[in-house]
């Protein structure tokens, strides 16, 4: 063999060894999916109806970005921006958002500025096989209240 083929080979081998390395990190992810927003809102709406509640219901994915949103008539327009950041805090801090809340009303101030955390009650992460890939958010009523209709949504999930 010529020094030439023999460079090629050698340069051809470590392209494909790290092909095979570059292959062997992509992981196979579950991702929520519109439909299944769809569900899990109309089940969150349903409570807060048969409640007189009127919210704002978010769903996001597991990166806090929206894929559903809906506002039912009457609510604050506030109530927008707060369930969306609610969801975004569950989604990716992968825990419900009444955790940041607590911390607060147990001193640690520190929770106050955490990045993308809205440090409020209502915010669920939505878990499918031990993973979180997704969140439902609610706001417009109490804290309790809104938590409860946003787990109303994510029990249609489970």
């Amino acid at each position: 063999m010529t020094r030439t083929r023999i460079g090629s080979l050698i340069v051809f081998s470590a392209a494909l060894s790290f092909a095979t390395a570059s292959f062997a990190q992509v992981v196979e992810r579950k991702a929520l999916t519109l439909s299944a927003a769809k569900r899990i809102v109309a089940a969150a709406e349903a409570d807060a109806k048969a409640k007189n509640q009127t919210v704002v219901i978010a769903v996001v994915d597991d990166g806090g970005h929206v894929l559903l949103l809906e506002r039912l008539d009457d609510t604050q327009v506030a109530s927008v921006e707060v369930a969306i950041g609610k969801a975004r805090t569950a989604a990716i801090f992968r825990r419900p958002s009444r955790e940041f809340e607590e911390q607060i009303k147990n001193g640690r101030l520190a929770s106050l500025v955490l990045p993308g955390a809205t440090p409020l009650q209502g915010g669920l992460p939505l878990v499918y096989e031990g993973k979180v890939i997704g969140a439902i958010g609610v706001s417009g009523n109490t804290p309790q209240q809104d938590e409860d209709i946003a787990a109303a949504g994510a029990a249609v999930f489970k």
